[in-house]
């Protein structure tokens, strides 16, 4: 299928590892730039890396609103990353109609779980024991909580949106030749392995970690796919139904470069789109222009 670029593709850049407190002198603030463009950006600016140009959060807000697909990524650990997909989802709900949220952090299996505790059928405490929150996700639930809380009193709905997570274990220790019908049959119907500018992209992670059961970089390829093209379709499937709206929540890795989810989604499906990459800004930062439009 023909892949459509979005139109508009933009990058929130903050800081989230602030220096401790001393009596020497500040050291200078990291700066950003970005290829092609003369001049700087500090902490805490938005950039349309289309045009290179700083914008304001309403500005942003405008820009992104008029899309029915919008990307918020994040770094999962990163608590500042939360406020301001919080901060994000607000204003749009604010502005425009409440939406629905779509999030990396829950598998669809899971969907008829997160509808009952959306609907109030079920408390909080029962929905995180039903979900194994604390098993399956390794990050503290009250990143998440005021996401979950602001969707639930809008009425919306969450989306699950991701693979099983045994599954996507087995494919990235033994290849997606291993799955049995049953298992692969939770997948997408397709997945895409022959990208190759993602291939190196991932392969390039995949070298400054130890992978102690991870012994195939082949295997470990095919699982990142099988998250992302499996993510893709399940969004695809939900708009083409549904003509609200929707805001995805996950990792950077998957939206940068539209490599991951957000290209296998317009493979799918041609729906404007665009993108927000949170990036934490510690030091002096070259920003490329294909990240993004």
């Amino acid at each position: 299928m023909r892949i459509r670029c979005s139109p508009s593709l933009f990058l929130f850049i903050v800081l989230f590892a602030m220096t401790a407190c001393s009596t020497i002198k500040s050291p200078i603030p990291p700066l950003a730039s970005i290829e092609g463009v003369q001049g700087h950006f500090r902490i805490g600016r938005i950039i349309n890396l289309k045009t290179g140009k700083a914008i304001s959060f309403d500005q942003l807000i405008d820009q992104v609103g008029t899309r029915r697909l919008i990307f918020i990524g994040e770094v999962h650990s990163n608590p500042e990353h939360h406020l301001i997909q919080v901060q994000i989802l607000q204003a749009l709900m604010s502005r425009y109609a409440p939406m629905a949220v779509a999030m990396e952090f829950f598998n669809k299996t899971q969907q008829t779980v997160l509808d009952r505790y959306m609907d109030g059928s079920t408390t909080e405490t029962g929905f995180l024991k039903d979900v194994g929150w604390h098993k399956n996700w390794a990050y503290a639930y009250h990143f998440y909580r005021p996401l979950l809380t602001m969707t639930k009193e809008k009425g919306r709905k969450i989306l699950a949106i991701n693979a099983p997570n045994p599954i996507v274990k087995k494919v990235a220790r033994s290849g997606l030749s291993s799955l049995a019908p049953i298992e692969r049959n939770q997948l997408a119907n397709h997945i895409n392995l022959k990208n190759e500018s993602h291939r190196e992209y991932l392969y390039q992670i995949y070298k400054k970690h130890s992978h102690q059961d991870l012994k195939r970089f082949d295997f470990f390829y095919q699982a990142q796919c099988v998250w992302e093209d499996t993510m893709a379709e399940n969004i695809a499937k939900y708009l083409s139904k549904n003509e609200e709206k929707l805001v995805v929540l996950s990792g950077n890795g998957h939206i940068i470069n539209k490599y991951g989810i957000p290209n296998r989604t317009l493979s799918r499906i041609e729906i404007p789109m665009a993108t927000i990459l949170l990036q934490p800004l510690t030091g002096p930062l070259n920003l490329k222009r294909k990240m993004a439009d």
